[in-house]
């Protein structure tokens, strides 16, 4: 199992090394022990990239909008993925993007660096606003894996805060099709959990994503500084989450995905998100 842990100094978490191991405590117990991983860019085992770093929507969990980042070029990317490679360890590539000028503007910019990226020989995971021809034209490229984001299925909540640009209903459609082109256990959708829904609203939304051969993604919401006054929103407590964490492996169980067969991006890492591996 692997999780990612930040430092903060109210936590009533301790971490001390013993024995070339790290130990958590809490309390003076020992409650995990483990080693740390290194990350070349952004996760272990992966060269995890943010291509664009700007985009033309708002929706209100994310601050990407706010911080106007920039849009990384085709040499900034290989020198990434050559830090990554020279570990010795590197056994993806995965790429994300804002949506700096259009939807179909970020998918082209994307085939053309994944185009590139073939060359390594690992496989190459994507995550994209989705449009009509996206997946034919980055599983075209040597995209191995998909994900395009429904970040809710509730559809009340859909229109208050996710603002793509795009209905939830193209979202689902896109899925659906990726699921086509990329085929079973390669295709992921990202699902914020926090922003008002309900637990029966999530069960729904999962069984929905899993019959049509989608892996959901549980994301507990952790609203940026930038965003506080634009969104109500509650962290998930432990319990809720695992709870949650069970519902999906049960549909994901009943609709008999792999996910010991993904390969790229949050579900091979699994360090932010409670990830049942099934």
């Amino acid at each position: 199992h692997r999780v990612r842990l930040e430092i903060d100094k109210k936590s009533p978490l301790k971490a001390i090394k013993d024995d070339g191991e790290i130990v958590i405590l809490k309390n003076g117990m020992e409650i995990a022990r483990g080693i740390l991983e290194k990350a070349p860019s952004h996760c272990p085992e992966q060269a995890y990239i943010t291509i664009s770093e700007q985009c033309i929507y708002d929706c209100k969990f994310c601050p990407v909008p706010k911080l106007n980042g920039k849009i990384k070029t085709i040499d900034e990317i290989i020198e990434i993925v050559e830090m990554a490679r020279k570990t010795g360890n590197m056994k993806a590539i995965s790429l994300t993007t804002g949506v700096a000028k259009s939807p179909e503007d970020e998918v082209e910019r994307v085939a053309k660096v994944v185009m590139e990226l073939k060359r390594y020989g690992v496989p190459i995971g994507v995550s994209v606003c989705p449009t009509k021809n996206s997946s034919e034209i980055l599983k075209s490229a040597g995209a191995s894996e998909i994900k395009y984001n429904v970040e809710t299925m509730d559809p009340d909540i859909y229109k208050e805060v996710v603002h793509k640009g795009i209905p939830l209903d193209f979202i689902l459609n896109s899925l659906e099709n990726a699921v086509e082109v990329f085929g079973k256990n390669k295709v992921y959708s990202n699902f914020i959990i926090g922003m008002g829904e309900t637990d029966e609203a999530v069960e729904k939304g999962v069984e929905k994503l899993t019959s049509i051969g989608v892996i959901p993604l549980l994301r507990p919401i952790n609203v940026h500084p930038l965003r506080k006054n634009e969104i109500k929103a509650t962290r998930p407590s432990a319990k809720r989450l695992l709870k949650l964490a069970l519902i999906t492996r049960k549909a994901m169980d009943k609709h008999g995905f792999r996910t010991d067969l993904s390969k790229t991006m949050c579900l091979s890492c699994a360090g932010c998100d409670l990830t049942l591996k099934v």
